[in-house]
């Protein structure tokens, strides 16, 4: 990741209406949440809902998909996930230092639906 794709997407979270919407949306997973579901949890007006939903999507940290009449928001984990390595490429002075990779908390697709099948 070069450092002008991390400053948009730093500036992007730097605004608390965005953050919580971005947390919000990582702890719905990988179907997300439609804007009606999100403005139920999150008292903003919708317009401006709309304008942080766009900057976080601009920025490539979240994707909306229709679904029906519905458009469905979720955080793009793989943008997510180069935003931390970025951050933390060069921790410990390149040594190991023992953190946890952030894959493990957010497994592939596939991963996912193997433990759906599952249970």
């Amino acid at each position: 990741m070069d450092e002008t794709l991390a400053i948009a997407r730093l500036s992007a979270l730097a605004h608390s209406t965005r953050l919580r919407l971005f947390r919000l949306l990582l702890v719905a997973g990988p179907n997300g949440l439609t804007v009606g579901r999100i403005a139920e949890q999150l008292p903003v007006p919708a317009a401006t809902l709309s304008f942080h939903l766009k900057e976080l999507s601009q920025a490539g940290l979240i994707n909306g998909r229709q679904q029906g009449r519905f458009i469905h928001y979720a955080v793009t984990v793989a943008a997510m996930n180069d935003l931390i390595g970025f951050l933390t490429e060069n921790c410990c002075g390149g040594e190991p230092c023992g953190i946890t990779p952030v894959t493990a908390c957010c497994p592939p697709a596939a991963v996912v639906a193997e433990r759906t099948r599952s249970s």
